[in-house]
């Protein structure tokens, strides 16, 4: 009697699984595919379904060098669900592999918009053995600035500004290595803030914070939080590096982002008058009025005649009541 073949999408997505698992790539690629057709069949739309059977299919192209199909089919994933991690890395892998770095470069960004501790990512874009230290620049880095001089961070397409919904997002999607995922992050955000920055990483930090500082007295906020990262990324001491990229957050409206640089800021030097004001106007926005009064209460009793922090104060008061 011949094997039953799975009819439904939820079996012919597990088969596919399991066949990736076993590394019979092409079989995989073949039932993702068959899913997608029988999931378009019935009309319905379920598009995160769709979008992880994309990326999935995407996987196996990619694990047999097929890149361009590969790239077709993560573009298709993330038209679906804008900003979902795993299509993003998969095409940067697929053009990095094809040797497209700018569009390789973007897509890593734009994932580190999303979770700044991923670790592909960061080694995408720069070697962390020590980071800023450009004998240790990643393959795609040198060949961006041997191509493009040094002047290539301006000749790469837009780098697309992720919304605070999107930012969270990886950790509900549906992923058979969310576990390996989080794993990865936890242990990469400990050995970030474990690191002691050298000499030569807190000047370049220092260099990149003022070069954001420059570029927010130009208005254009989102090259400047770029800079602020990249200077986090080198050293993660300085108090008013997260304090500076979270006025930024507060012009894009990304109220939680400003909220946790100005937390940050606060670890660093809980007397930041900045970080205390910026975080009550974040909370204000986000109608947490008893954070942002409290934010302003101790901001008060450090600069008792800050004029802006006692105007707040009474906006914030007015909704208290």
């Amino acid at each position: 009697m011949a094997p039953k073949f799975p009819d439904s999408v939820e079996e012919l997505r597990a088969a596919g699984n399991e066949s990736f698992r076993n590394g019979q790539y092409a079989e995989a690629s073949a039932l993702y595919g068959r899913a997608l057709r029988v999931l378009q069949a019935q009309g319905s739309s379920d598009p995160e379904e769709e979008s992880v059977l994309y990326s999935n299919r995407a996987a196996c192209h990619l694990k047999d060098g097929n890149c361009r199909d590969c790239i077709k089919d993560c573009t298709s994933a993330l038209a679906l669900v804008p900003f979902s991690i795993k299509p993003l890395l998969r095409r940067a892998s697929a053009y990095e592999a094809l040797e497209k770095y700018p569009m390789a470069y973007v897509d890593y960004k734009t994932v580190l918009q999303i979770d700044d501790n991923v670790t592909s990512a960061v080694e995408g874009i720069n070697s962390w053995k020590p980071p800023c230290n450009p004998a240790f620049f990643s393959r795609m880095t040198r060949a961006l600035m041997d191509s493009l001089g040094p002047e290539w961070r301006l000749k790469l397409p837009s780098i697309p500004l992720v919304p605070v919904s999107a930012q969270k997002r990886w950790n509900s999607l549906p992923s058979e290595n969310h576990k390996e995922m989080a794993k990865s992050k936890s242990k990469e955000t400990t050995a970030t803030k474990n690191r002691v920055p050298s000499a030569g990483d807190v000047e370049k930090a220092r260099v990149l914070k003022e070069e954001g500082n420059e570029l927010v007295k130009k208005g254009n906020h989102k090259k400047a939080i770029e800079k602020y990262s990249e200077s986090l990324l080198c050293s993660n001491l300085e108090s008013a590096t997260y304090s500076n990229r979270a006025l930024c957050y507060l012009v894009l409206k990304q109220y939680t982002e400003a909220v946790k640089d100005c937390t940050e800021a606060l670890k660093l030097d809980g007397k930041n008058v900045k970080a205390f004001y910026r975080r009550a106007q974040a909370h204000k926005a986000l109608k947490d009025y008893k954070s942002s009064f409290a934010d302003i209460s101790n901001l008060l009793q450090i600069e008792p005649r800050n004029g802006p922090a006692q105007k707040l104060r009474q906006e914030v008061k007015q909704n208290l009541h």
